[in-house]
């Protein structure tokens, strides 16, 4: 195991995961949908309390972890979360239920999210999680930007896929779009970004007021 590989399996043991949303990491699994792991949804329950966020967009429910992950960070914020499936959302409505948040809190939109986002508000989120389909990643964070308000965060948790994007030599489609994502956000003036090596990697690209 290299040096690499043993900081982050160090940080991911050292967090300690609710038992609602070990539950739910559970039945992600078995379900064959790949939730955030534990040290990338530790950090973006720390990036939401830091930031007080009060109004947070997730671009892909799944069954809830990245969500309760989220809305540890805050007792107050409301979650507003996108996915196509159905059965994830009851799946992650249970979940929320189990840990106590208040429905009112919680706002679940069907649907796939690039026909969902045009019809958003601009600048009306806080933070804006992005995990939907990786295939989409540059435009969903395309969205997330023009839907964040300003000062605002996208955080793009998988930035590392599977450990394929520091290759230059990778040329698959998903790996060099989060390449590109990682390349353009750095060189931009209109953001602050900095790539976390939590996890699977975690992106955070900061809106400049």
């Amino acid at each position: 195991m290299s040096e690499n590989d043993v900081n982050w399996k160090f940080a991911n043991d050292n967090v300690i995961e609710h038992d609602v949303i070990a539950k739910a990491r559970q039945h992600s699994l078995e379900l064959g949908v790949d939730p955030v792991s534990p040290a990338i949804g530790a950090q973006a329950a720390v990036i939401v309390a830091a930031t007080g966020a009060q109004s947070i967009l997730e671009i892909g429910t799944g069954l809830g972890v990245s969500g309760l992950w989220l809305l540890r960070g805050t007792s107050s914020a409301l979650l507003t979360s996108i996915d196509i499936e159905a059965e994830y959302h009851q799946r992650a409505r249970e979940a929320f239920a189990e840990a106590g948040i208040p429905n009112a809190r919680i706002r679940l939109i069907g649907g796939k999210a690039l026909d969902v986002l045009p019809r958003m508000n601009e600048n009306a989120y806080d933070i804006v999680f992005v995990d939907g389909d990786p295939a989409h990643v540059i435009e969903n964070v395309e969205h997330g930007l023009r839907l964040a308000r300003p000062g605002g965060s996208v955080l793009v948790p998988h930035a590392l896929w599977r450990g394929q994007v520091a290759n230059p030599a990778n040329r698959d489609d998903i790996p060099s779009a989060f390449r590109t994502l990682v390349a353009e956000t750095a060189t931009s003036s209109a953001v602050v970004s900095a790539l976390s090596i939590v996890g699977d990697g975690l992106l955070q690209i900061t809106t400049l007021a």
